[in-house]
């Protein structure tokens, strides 16, 4: 079993990593690693989502269906729980409620998950597998905004954006499957932008697409490739303090920087094991700081980096 390695000593390596020129972009490496592979309390097995609330907890759900709590510097605080059941799945997406409690994506279930944050089940919406207003297919992510709409993305089978009310009731819901404005292959993600827009990862046509919040679509930028602008499976995606976007590339090994209008400000990451190299990230938040968490999911642990 790998032994932890004080932050310090990730800086260190993450400084050497820079060196070497592992990753790209105004600093190449990472301030933090930590995380290593395990099943114990504060140890990690295919991480694949993470968000950070107002009190700086960081969760993270991972292949396990293990939800665990974090500092923002990775020291374990706990508690770990894991839905009620995950014998068909375990969940993919993971957000928070405006007061603070915890939306997990429980996506083979077909339903949210509110908890608290020390883990007791609140509430649950859907629960229904089907393609009708209020059934759900794979939930891949959730965010709620200000005013206590909560937006979701599915893929299989319905490939669409639902809307609900704070309690949980349908509202409206957009999209299908396919290649055409509007239409997605394999949405992973949502993020509110400052704009008040709603920016949504569909992976498997490797782009952005921008939406109001009311479904009109306002923008695509991205496209399949891997030179500045262009995108492999963006699994996942978040704003950070300057309002720009920050995008998770599965595919790419690595996180690319946007501004709002799709125009590349920066590319973090290659493909590997070392410091500042990345291994399929499937997700990544943004703490208050400004610094970007990212969930480096086949090497089993998470790196936090500054643009």
């Amino acid at each position: 079993m790998t032994q932890r390695v004080p932050i310090r000593v990730m800086v260190l390596l993450g400084l050497l990593a820079g060196i070497l020129g592992c990753g790209t972009g105004p600093r190449a490496a990472p301030d933090a690693i930590w995380g290593e592979r395990g099943v114990l309390d504060g140890m990690l097995a295919r991480p694949r989502a993470i968000t950070i609330d107002a009190q700086d907890r960081l969760y993270v759900v991972d292949f396990t269906a293990r939800i665990q709590v974090f500092d923002l510097d990775g020291n374990y605080r706990g508690p770990t729980w894991t839905t009620p059941d995950f014998r068909n799945g375990r969940p993919s997406g993971l957000g928070t409620t405006r007061d603070g409690n915890l939306i997990v994506c429980d996506s083979h279930y077909h339903c949210l998950r509110i908890y608290s944050p020390s883990g007791e089940l609140l509430d649950t919406f859907g629960g229904q597998a089907g393609s009708r207003p209020g059934e759900f297919g794979y939930i891949s992510d959730a965010v709620q905004d200000a005013d206590g709409f909560i937006y979701l993305s599915e893929f299989d089978p319905n490939h669409r954006i639902s809307k609900l009310d704070a309690s949980g009731k349908f509202v409206a819901t957009w999209g299908r499957p396919g290649i055409e404005p509007g239409e997605f292959s394999r949405l992973r993600a949502l993020a509110l932008g400052p704009d008040g827009l709603l920016y949504a990862a569909d992976a498997c046509n490797h782009r952005i697409q921008v939406f109001t919040k009311d479904g009109q679509l306002v923008r695509i930028f991205g496209g399949s490739g891997s030179e500045p602008g262009q995108l492999q499976y963006p699994y996942d995606l978040a704003f950070d303090a300057e309002g720009m976007l920050i995008v998770a590339e599965y595919g790419n090994h690595r996180v690319q920087r946007f501004s709002p209008t799709g125009e590349s400000l920066g590319i973090w990451g290659s493909r590997g094991r070392q410091p500042g190299q990345l291994a399929n990230p499937w997700a990544l938040a943004v703490d208050r700081f400004g610094r970007v968490h990212i969930v480096d999911t086949e090497n089993h642990r998470v790196q936090r980096i500054r643009f």
